[in-house]
């Protein structure tokens, strides 16, 4: 489906053309149909004057890998088209790109806001590791948009939330989420990697930068470490200028299996979204189902937001059992298909159980206050036959039972 450039009425190529080939030259060296990989660490010039021009007047030129490389350019450059950017980093993880961006937005004497249902180790990062260098943080409830209200303060910088969140699939209303910042005049950061700029764009809601996890769904063969944030330039800039220091760098093949990726991103995304869905209306068939998540199930407590903001709903179905802890592990034991690991948005379905992996190390009832059930599940739908899953899934309830 093609959109419509609202500044000149234009139709602009379809997310699936541009995915291909937006951000790079048709003509490439050697003719090369793909993005080549440049490996190189250092960059040369070929006279003093070639020096001058690139740092007095600003000539185009790559210095140091640190700096930048041609294929991250490009990988930046498709990224920003797809998300509706400025413009882009990329970074060597999801997590780099999230904590640079951090640092890069706060100094000592500063206080940010951020969600209690954001990933764990962001929620580590801020409560934790910035009161080292004098920034306060505080969390608040999901969804408590009065809350939110009243927790910005005269010194916050920015108000830090995902959107699908994790495993619960909460999603943020960003227009409420945009008019308390407007009030406030702070920023307003999204983790978009379970939306994805297929389901998902919240800079279209006026949110001032998207990080993304591009080890998932852009990436998307469950093969690569990746990050990326986007947004305004001069934010971006800012940004950019930090992780030039931090180092936390992508190397020059890993974008190029970024790009390859991406250019079926919209294709693998538009299965998964249409499988989970599937899956999840399945699932909540089931009597040994007690409950399942999903944004684009009635049933989901945002359900009409995510119709609202979301073109779909996303790969990631999660769902809680009856029974006990004993009772999911022959859940988990029988599945023969659904691979058991952690991440989300690759061609293989993955399934996690977080009691047994991201919150192994807490104590149950620490768990259960997090909302960590000992039968909950997170289900990352591959685009494996939805079938397939389905019968797969079946099996495993049928070992509990």
């Amino acid at each position: 489906m093609a959109l419509v450039d609202a500044r000149n009425k234009q139709k602009v190529q379809s997310i699936c053309t541009r995915a291909i080939h937006a951000g790079e030259s048709r003509t490439k060296y050697a003719d090369s149909i793909t993005t080549p990989i440049v490996q190189t660490a250092t960059f040369t010039f070929s006279s003093s004057k070639d020096i001058e021009e690139y740092t007095r007047k600003g000539k185009e030129h790559f210095e140091y890998g640190r700096y930048g490389n041609p294929t991250a350019t490009i990988a930046e450059k498709r990224l920003a088209d797809l998300e509706g950017a400025e413009d882009c980093v990329v970074f060597s993880s999801g997590m780099s790109a999230i904590t640079t961006t951090i640092l890069s937005l706060v100094k000592s004497g500063d206080h940010i806001v951020i969600t209690d249902d954001s990933y764990k180790k962001t929620l580590e990062f801020c409560r934790s590791y910035l009161k080292r260098f004098g920034v306060e943080c505080t969390i608040v409830s999901f969804g408590d948009y009065r809350a939110l209200d009243n927790a910005i303060q005269k010194n916050t910088r920015f108000i830090f939330s995902e959107s699908p969140t994790n495993p619960y699939l909460n999603i943020f209303d960003l227009k409420k989420l945009k008019k308390i910042a407007q009030k406030h005049n702070v920023l307003t950061l999204i983790d978009g990697t379970f939306g994805t700029p297929m389901n998902q764009r919240p800079l279209e809601f006026g949110i001032d930068l998207v990080l993304q996890s591009a080890t998932k769904y852009l990436g998307g063969h469950n093969d690569i470490l990746a990050g990326a944030v986007l947004g305004r330039k001069e934010l971006v800039d800012q940004i950019r200028a930090l992780h030039k220091s931090m180092g936390g760098v992508i190397d020059p093949h890993c974008c190029y299996l970024l790009l390859r990726g991406i250019k079926t991103f919209p294709l693998r995304v538009q299965r998964q979204n249409e499988s989970a869905l599937k899956v999840a209306k399945f699932l909540e068939s089931k009597s040994s189902v007690k409950k399942v998540y999903y944004p684009f199930l009635e049933s989901h407590a945002h359900y009409a937001i995510a119709k609202e903001q979301m073109s779909g709903g996303g790969g990631v179905v999660t769902f809680e059992l009856h029974g006990s802890l004993e009772e999911s592990k022959k859940f988990l034991d029988a599945l023969e298909l659904c691979f058991i690991g952690p991440s989300l948005g690759g061609v293989e379905t993955l399934i996690t159980h977080p009691a047994l992996v991201s919150y192994y190390d807490y104590p149950r009832e620490e768990r259960l206050k997090l909302g960590i059930s000992d039968t909950l599940f997170r289900l990352a739908v591959g685009i494996e036959d939805v079938d397939d899953i389905i019968r797969d899934l079946q099996n495993g309830l049928d070992a509990v039972q």
